[in-house]
């Protein structure tokens, strides 16, 4: 059974949820329906017209892209101009075209976390935060012979984290009362007359971006036929996500050493440093893409060393100033995202008995030359 175009995009928003993305960014479906079967998905870091082909030879009938295609309204739609071509071909073969950019930057397992996995960061922060969760304090009550299965079914679904603590909740005793309606049948008691039920409060903490699977895993697991709950908005900041990674290095390197190590794991024939090659580096800030305007953040966080893409002179000349020593591997490193994100939609779709197939572009949309 193949998997309809929207189960698929739950799938991989639950990956790279759209709100962790920055404000104005162009994500989400950009051409195309996805209300149709999806057999195969393309993932591809650009969506040029060789990656558009390739979906055509290989029966892809949707792609999941990085980078967008369309960045701003379209005052009209000229077929004989580049991009107009690209839609219409994608268009006459009802190809649709999904883009998961900074939402998928942020994302923990995304992006920013498998080039810092490629470089085995230690004790990693963001270098900004873009997106705090907010918090919920849920109350629910329960008889007290459904109150284990409740509980664990609310852990379940995520809620009960209190910073490095899990299945956090406060329960107390006491009684409930109801008088069930003539059309209602209630698990306990009779209609038209009031029953006294000894019940638990249970007190727990649910994040903004759960709380509706958590409502339904209490409504399914709890035996009332109408599910006494509350959701209190706290002034609580929740968990926060954010741009690029920071950590240390399993040992210190020279600055030399970790730019062949970048070339080697990121797959780049040449690279950029700035800094000197044989001074000792240990802290190191990662960020997918360009990074220019994230120097200041690299250096308040105490990096030794930034490894981004497309530093521009100027800024360059500000960070050798400010003792920061960085590595440019170029823009075109975020295609560590195609096998990425194609292993978790398969395996996730495949955990669902979905036949949809998912494969990662083969083709390189680097645009630079190195002579």
């Amino acid at each position: 059974m193949f998997a309809q175009g929207q189960t698929v995009i739950q799938l991989i928003e639950q990956l790279a949820p759209k709100q962790y993305a920055v404000e104005g960014d162009k994500i989400g479906l950009q051409l195309g329906t996805l209300q149709k079967e999806i057999t195969k998905v393309l993932v591809a870091l650009d969506v040029t017209d060789e990656v558009v082909d390739e979906a055509i030879s290989q029966g892809a009938n949707l792609i999941i892209a990085h980078h967008a295609i369309i960045y701003r309204p379209l005052a009209k739609l000229d077929t004989t101009t580049p991009a107009g071509k690209l839609y219409e071909k994608l268009i006459k073969h009802d190809i649709a075209v999904y883009i998961a950019h900074t939402n998928l930057d942020v994302a923990e397992g995304g992006i920013n976390d498998w080039l810092a996995d490629s470089l085995e960061l230690q004790g990693r922060k963001h270098l900004e935060e873009i997106y705090s969760d907010k918090l919920y304090k849920l109350v629910v009550f329960v008889p007290e012979d459904h109150h284990d299965r409740l509980l664990e079914a609310i852990w379940r679904a995520g809620a009960g984290g209190i910073g490095q603590y899990k299945c956090c909740s406060f329960n107390v005793e006491g009684t409930g009362t109801f008088q069930p309606g003539d059309d209602a049948k209630p698990f306990i008691g009779t209609s038209g007359q009031l029953e006294r039920v000894r019940e638990i409060r249970i007190e727990t903490i649910v994040p903004h971006s759960i709380h509706r699977k958590v409502v339904q895993a209490i409504i399914k697991a709890h035996p009332y036929e109408e599910v006494a709950y509350d959701l209190y908005p706290l002034e609580l900041k929740g968990r926060s996500f954010g741009l690029g990674r920071v950590g240390s290095l399993p040992s210190t390197k020279t600055l030399h050493e970790l730019a062949n190590q970048v070339k080697q794991v990121f797959d780049v024939p040449q690279l950029r440093v700035i800094g000197d090659l044989n001074r000792n580096v240990r802290k190191v800030a990662v960020l997918g893409g360009a990074g220019a305007k994230y120097v200041r953040h690299a250096l308040f966080a105490g990096a030794d060393v930034l490894v981004t893409g497309d530093i521009d002179y100027h800024t360059a000349h500000d960070a050798l100033a400010a003792g920061l020593a960085i590595i440019d591997p170029g823009h075109n490193i975020e295609k560590i995202m195609k096998p990425q994100v194609a292993q978790w939609l398969s395996r996730e779709l495949s955990d669902r008995k979905y036949t949809t197939v998912v494969i990662a572009s083969e083709v390189p949309t680097e645009p630079f030359l190195f002579v």
